[in-house]
């Protein structure tokens, strides 16, 4: 009799302690394919760490013991794809997602999130559009277009002293944002747009625009854009020899632009560029330099660009949750709104829309090839 009911006994046990744990599901969403994948890698990467981190302090809300669990989709910065993959994620019941990093994918996707009920937060968008849209759960961890691009032509035209001003832009929604922004800010005595020219995302050759360009003689250029364009673009205004200042937004502000333009990215000052985020004082800048040699370790590969605010974007979602005591999206949402959190990316608090309060950037250009830290500004 008593060893017919051991088995009952135990599976009382188990059944137990299966249900004292609960598995969440966080999504995310980057290019792991495509031209940018190394920047899409690069945030997946920092999703995966920032959940393992997380598990390993054995995070219990509301008495259960919850075991995170990533679901990372590829949507290749194509909107079509990143609707799809939106779909995907929410019939598989996430509880948030961290994603997208192109704004023409997030914006469409944003709205598949807002239907569902999903907090999205993304760690890399920068259209304005993203968060005007109004969805509740919306949010991003870095400052748009608006204050990227026009703190980018204030320093062009105040501290660089261009005059003559070219302007490249991609035709992506980001492209287009930022080299907009730019554009309608670059503003002074003398100053002028000398030009506007457009490629795409996927194009290789350069030639005609720059040529065009080189005839406007600017003494600045910039470009709306990714570094797998920039890189190349570098290359052949060098053939072409196009001497020009070169300024872009994030996008190309990458330690891969080095490798990717050549020798072209030439002395300090030739190439400018502004990251989304930025930090200060001994205490902020010795957090960065730690997470990136843990990411270093973690992964053996170096940051490249938005590891450090996916990372932060997890590390801010789970926050909420349990200060909500809760994992349902509807409870831990409010809590979201109101966050008040010190990650490796500075102080990250959100406004009504669900834009980063006082969102810092931080200057660049590049010495030997590596990305030189100028400035960082509020």
């Amino acid at each position: 009799m008593t060893l017919k009911f051991i088995p009952f006994a135990v599976a009382l046990l188990v059944a137990g302690s299966a249900g004292a744990q609960q598995v969440v599901k966080i999504g995310h969403v980057s290019p792991t394919s495509g031209p940018v994948s190394h920047l899409g890698k690069d945030m997946e990467n920092a999703a995966r760490m920032a959940v393992e981190e997380l598990n390993a302090k054995g995070i219990v809300i509301n008495g259960q013991k919850i075991t995170f669990q990533l679901v990372a989709e590829d949507d290749a910065s194509d909107p079509k794809q990143g609707t799809a993959v939106a779909q995907k994620l929410v019939d598989a019941k996430v509880k948030g997602v961290i994603g997208h990093l192109a704004s023409g994918t997030s914006i469409p996707a944003s709205k598949i999130y807002n239907d569902a009920g999903i907090p999205q937060i993304s760690p890399a968008s920068t259209s304005p559009l993203y968060t005007r849209q109004r969805y509740a759960g919306a949010f991003r961890v870095v400052a748009d277009d608006a204050k990227l691009g026009g703190t980018l032509a204030r320093y062009a035209v105040d501290t660089l002293q261009a005059k003559n001003i070219a302007v490249i832009d991609d035709r992506t929604t980001y492209g287009q944002g930022v080299a907009s922004e730019f554009a309608k800010n670059a503003k002074g005595t003398g100053v002028k747009i000398v030009g506007k020219e457009f490629t795409s995302a996927t194009a290789t050759d350069y030639t005609a625009i720059l040529t065009s360009i080189r005839a406007k003689k600017p003494d600045l250029i910039f470009f709306g854009g990714m570094d797998a364009v920039a890189g190349p673009m570098l290359k052949q205004m060098k053939n072409l020899g196009i001497t020009a200042k070169f300024m872009g937004g994030d996008g190309i502000c990458t330690d891969s632009l080095g490798r990717l333009a050549g020798d072209a990215v030439g002395a300090e000052g030739k190439v400018i560029c502004a990251e989304a985020g930025g930090v200060t004082g001994a205490a902020q800048e010795k957090t960065m330099t730690d997470f990136r040699a843990r990411f270093r370790q973690k992964t053996g590969q170096d940051v490249q660009l938005y590891a450090p605010y996916v990372y932060d974007a997890v590390m801010v979602m789970a926050a909420a949750m349990q200060n909500a005591k809760s994992v349902e999206p509807v409870k831990y949402l409010p809590e979201l709104k109101k966050i008040r959190y010190t990650g490796v990316t500075g102080d990250i608090r959100f406004d009504a829309k669900g834009d980063i309060e006082n969102g810092a950037l931080t200057l660049f250009t590049y010495k030997g090839g590596k990305k030189s830290k100028l400035d960082v500004i509020r």
